[in-house]
C-alpha cells in the first residue's frame, strides 16, 4: 500500500493482528501503521464505529513541512516514506483527559467537509488533518519501544548518510533539516550518538573518503577533485588531506 493508516476507535473496541500480535485498541484511542506493516482488522458482532483516515507521501510531507507534531511522530513519517520495506511499525495513542472531545471535533469537521465539497474544502482538510497531528504529540500519550526506537533512528541515520554522500559538494546542515524535516540540532544528536562524529566531522570524512575514490579511479587534476568533493580552497583541502594520511594528495595518488 502507498499510505499511512490511522486508525481511531469511535466506539467499541478495534482488535488488530499487527505483525503476529493481537492488539485490541479501546474507545478514544489511535493507531497509527506504516505501509510496509503487515496487520488484519478483526470485525466481531458488538457494535464499534472506527475511522480510517489514509494519507498518501505527498500528505506526509506536507503535515512534516508545517512543523505541526513531534519529533518522533516526524521520524516515524520520515521511515515511512522511505523505501526500505524491512522497517515495519505503528505507534498505539491513548487520550488523556479531554483530547477525545477536542479530536472529535476535528474529525465532526472533517466529515462535514469532505461530504459538503465547498469552495476551499480542500485548504480546511488540510488544515484539520495538521490540527489532528498537533493533537496526537500533545494531548495523547505514545511510547514506541527500544527496539523500535533503534530501527528507526538507523533507518533514518542510513538514509541522511545516503544523502550526505550523495551531495557531499554543497550539503548544509540547513538542507538536511528542510529534506528531513527535522530541527538541525537533532541531526548533530543522531550522528554524535551513532557515530561519535558531529556532522561536520562526518561531512569532512565523506569529503576525504571521496577525494581518495578520485585520486585512485579517476584523472581529474587535484584542483579539480578538491572542487568536486566542496572544498573551494585548495590549501585547506590540502591541509585537511595531510593530516589524515600524513601526505600530500599528489603523494597518495603517486603512492597507488
Amino acid at each position: 500500500q502507498d499510505f499511512v493508516e490511522l486508525a481511531y476507535v469511535v466506539k467499541g473496541e478495534l482488535h488488530q493482528k499487527i505483525l503476529g500480535k493481537d492488539i485490541t485498541f479501546q474507545e478514544g484511542e489511535f493507531c497509527l501503521i506504516d505501509r510496509n506493516c503487515e496487520h488484519q482488522d478483526y470485525l466481531f458482532h458488538n457494535s464499534s464505529v472506527i475511522l480510517f483516515l489514509c494519507l498518501r507521501s505527498d500528505a506526509l510531507l506536507e503535515i512534516m513541512d508545517e512543523n505541526v507534531t513531534s519529533n518522533t511522530i516526524v521520524a516515524f513519517l520520515q521511515a515511512a516514506l522511505m523505501e526500505q520495506k524491512e522497517l515495519k511499525q505503528y505507534i498505539h495513542f491513548k487520550p488523556l483527559e479531554g483530547a477525545k472531545e477536542e479530536i472529535e471535533e476535528c474529525f465532526r469537521f472533517l466529515i462535514k467537509e469532505l461530504h459538503e465539497e465547498k469552495t476551499g474544502c480542500s485548504q480546511i482538510i488540510k488544515g484539520l488533518i495538521m490540527r489532528i497531528y498537533r493533537l496526537l504529540s500533545t494531548r495523547y500519550e505514545f511510547q514506541l519501544s527500544r527496539q523500535q526506537k533503534r530501527d528507526m533512528n538507523s533507518a533514518i541515520f542510513k538514509e541522511i548518510c545516503h544523502y550526505i554522500e550523495k551531495n557531499c559538494r554543497t550539503v548544509t546542515i540547513h538542507e538536511l533539516s528542510k529534506v528531513f524535516h527535522f530541527q538541525e540540532d537533532y541531526f548533530n544528536r543522531l550522528i554524535k550518538k551513532r557515530t561519535g562524529k558531529t556532522y561536520c566531522e562526518l561531512l569532512q570524512e565523506v569529503r576525504l573518503f571521496k577525494a581518495e575514490q578520485l585520486l585512485t579511479h579517476s584523472k581529474m587534476t587535484i584542483s579539480e577533485i578538491a572542487e568536486d568533493v566542496g572544498y573551494k580552497n585548495k590549501g585547506y583541502f590540502y591541509k585537511l588531506f595531510e593530516a589524515k594520511h600524513g601526505i600530500t594528495p599528489a603523494e597518495y595518488r603517486k603512492s597507488l
